[in-house]
C-alpha cells in the first residue's frame, strides 16, 4: 500500500475528477479502456536533486513527498520487498511523481541516443524559448540537441523546440509552438512561461505494431502524423541522418497530456530495452493512465499477452486498484482505478 496518506489522497481526488469528467462519455468509449493520462512516473536516484533540478530549471511546484511500501506495492513494481519514496510535483495542471526506491537499481544504458527504444521524453510546453533556454542554463543539465534551440520547416509547423537530458539521464524537451500550432489550451496560457506538459515521446520498432496495442486495447486514437528529417531534425535529435516518423495519440479525456511514437526510419541502430529493466532502474519511466474497469482491461491484455509487470491487478488500499504491464517496446504502463 501506500503510506503518508496525502500523495494516495490526491491521487483518488484526481483520478475521480477524471471520472466525473468523462462521465457524460457514450458507453461505447467509456468501454474503450484507458480514460486519461493522469501523470508521469519518474525514477530517479535522488529525490532532492531532482526537486532542485525540476523546480529551478523548469518552474515546476512541489505538492509534496510520500513513501510507497507494502505487499501490494511490492506486486505492482514486481520487485519483493519494494520500498520508495515519492516527490510529486506540478507544472499548471501536470503532475509528475518522482520515485526513489531504497534498492536502487541499474543507471541508464551507456552512450544513450535518441534513436534507442528505451528513450522516453516529456515535452514541456514553454511561452518564450529563448527565456526557458537561458532559465535552463542556471541548472546543469546534459543537451542532447547539438545547436541550442532549433527551429523546425515551416511543413512542421515553424515549432520552436530543445532536448536535454536532466541530471538522471533522462531526456526531456522544451516545445514553442507560434500562433495557431499545438493544442487550444497552450494559445490560453498567460504570462507563464513554462505552461504545462504536451506529450510523452516513446521510442518504438513498428509504429503499427504500437498503434494496435494502444488503439485496440487501451482505446487511445491517433491524431496526427508526420515525418520530420533534414539539417533541423538532427540537430534537434544530436544523430546524423535522423528521419523519424511521428505519430500523436490522445485518449478520450480532453485534458492532460497525450503521447507520440517516435520510429526512426534512419539511422537504423536503435538498440531495443534490456529485457531485463525493472522499475527501480533509473531508465523506468510510467504512463499512469486512469480507467474505468481495471479488471475487463487486464483481461483483455491477458488475452493480447501483453507482458505484465505485476502478476494481476493489486490491491494498494483505500479504493485503489493498479496493474502494471508493458507495451510491445517494454515502456512500462501503470493502470489505476478507484473502487467505492
Amino acid at each position: 500500500m501506500m503510506t503518508g496518506g496525502s500523495p494516495l489522497r490526491r491521487l483518488s481526488l484526481r483520478i475521480l475528477a477524471s471520472l466525473a469528467i468523462l462521465w457524460t462519455f457514450t458507453t461505447t468509449v467509456l468501454a474503450a479502456g484507458v480514460l486519461g493520462i493522469d501523470r508521469i512516473l519518474v525514477t530517479v536516484s535522488d529525490l532532492d536533486r531532482a526537486e532542485a533540478f525540476y523546480r529551478d530549471g523548469l518552474g515546476f511546484e512541489t505538492v509534496g513527498r510520500g513513501e510507497m511500501a507494502g505487499d501490494g506495492f511490492a506486486h505492482l513494481v514486481g520487485l519483493r520487498d519494494g520500498r520508495a519514496m515519492t516527490l510529486t510535483m506540478r507544472l499548471a495542471r501536470e503532475e509528475v511523481t518522482f520515485v526513489e526506491y531504497d534498492a536502487p537499481g541499474k543507471p541508464y544504458p551507456a552512450d544513450s541516443r535518441s534513436p534507442d527504444r528505451w528513450f522516453q521524453h516529456f515535452a514541456i510546453v514553454v511561452s518564450d524559448m529563448d527565456k526557458a533556454y537561458a532559465r535552463l542554463q542556471q541548472v546543469g543539465f546534459t543537451p542532447i540537441s547539438n545547436a541550442g534551440p532549433v527551429t523546425l520547416p515551416p511543413a512542421n509547423g515553424l515549432v520552436r523546440a530543445f532536448k536535454f537530458r536532466d541530471p538522471d539521464g533522462h531526456p526531456l524537451e522544451l516545445l514553442y509552438f507560434p500562433a495557431g500550432q499545438g493544442r487550444p489550451v497552450w494559445a490560453a496560457g498567460g504570462d507563464r512561461l513554462f505552461l504545462g506538459i504536451d506529450h510523452s515521446a516513446i521510442g518504438v520498432a513498428k509504429t503499427e505494431r504500437s498503434e494496435a496495442f494502444y488503439e485496440k486495447l487501451l482505446g487511445m486514437r491517433v491524431a496526427y502524423e508526420v515525418v520530420n528529417r533534414g539539417p533541423t531534425q538532427e540537430s534537434l535529435d544530436g544523430t546524423f541522418g535522423a528521419v523519424v516518423q511521428i505519430t500523436g495519440l490522445r485518449p478520450p479525456a480532453e485534458t492532460g497530456p497525450g503521447m507520440e511514437f517516435l520510429e526512426y526510419r534512419t539511422p537504423a541502430t536503435g538498440r531495443p530495452a534490456p529485457v531485463d529493466t525493472e522499475s527501480n532502474d533509473i531508465a523506468h519511466v510510467e504512463l499512469a493512465f486512469a480507467v474505468d474497469d481495471l479488471d475487463g482491461l487486464v483481461a483483455k491484455l491477458r488475452q493480447a499477452h501483453a507482458p505484465f509487470v505485476s502478476p494481476d491487478a493489486v490491491d494498494l488500499g483505500r479504493g485503489l486498484h493498479a496493474a502494471m504491464v508493458r507495451d510491445p517496446d517494454g515502456h512500462a504502463i501503470l493502470l489505476e482505478q478507484i473502487r467505492r
